[in-house]
């Protein structure tokens, strides 16, 4: 008997159950119905601008910056970053295409503009960079330091060589503490240069900073 009434009082907790999710369905079915259609809406165009403006755009601004490249590797630094009349330039695929060119675009136009002495808009641009790589990171910071060394801003430019040799533990890394060295000389910081001279001679003694590196610190001692 009591098994009965167990069986009972379990299908009314059931029915009760079930009739308190119909009455909120019923009393909420508006809204439900609102926040799905919103759902697949967003979803819908997310998609749609991935596939129907994104893609399209990175494709585009990609084969736009062939050109450019050429130009750059070429060395010839005003049309790789103002374009030839033809093709355009860094400087004109940024303003029309942003990142959607890649983060190496923001890494070349910032080199052009240093190798054409327009040190502040290089500054702008190599400070945009975000790319994943490591190495060009560490480049890019270098790169920043020689513009504020072009700018006669001695101490931004050391604080971005350090930054630059701390970035990653590679043999690129003696070229840049090789610049900071020089350059707290400039600045009369003689303890600071010898040590960025000895962090070359221990870490990097195979590195072709490091074969010379003898002679900066004898000089200064």
């Amino acid at each position: 008997m009591s098994k009965n009434i167990k069986h009972h009082e379990a299908e009314e907790s059931v029915g009760e159950a079930l009739n308190q999710t119909e009455h909120f369905i019923e009393k909420y079915k508006k809204p439900l119905i609102y926040s799905v259609v919103a759902i697949i809406a967003i979803t819908a165009i997310g998609f749609a601008y991935q596939h129907l403006y994104r893609k399209p755009q990175i494709n585009e601004a990609q084969a736009q910056t062939f050109v450019a490249e050429q130009y750059f590797r070429a060395d010839s630094f005003a049309l790789a970053l103002n374009g030839d009349g033809n093709a355009l330039g860094f400087k004109q695929i940024i303003d029309e295409y942003g990142s959607n060119a890649g983060e190496a675009i923001y890494l070349y136009a910032g080199i052009s503009e240093l190798q054409l002495g327009n040190f502040k808009e290089a500054i702008d641009y190599l400070k945009k960079y975000d790319g994943e790589d490591l190495i060009l990171q560490a480049r890019a910071l270098c790169n920043i330091g020689d513009a504020y060394a072009g700018l006669q801003e001695n101490k931004e430019a050391v604080n971005y060589y350090m930054k630059a040799a701390k970035h990653v533990d590679n043999q690129f890394a003696a070229a840049y503490l090789l610049k900071a060295g020089i350059m707290y000389e400039e600045l009369g910081d003689k303890e600071s240069a010898i040590k960025a001279y000895e962090e070359i001679k221990v870490k990097y003694p195979q590195s072709v900073e490091g074969y010379e590196i003898d002679k900066y610190i004898s000089r200064i001692k």
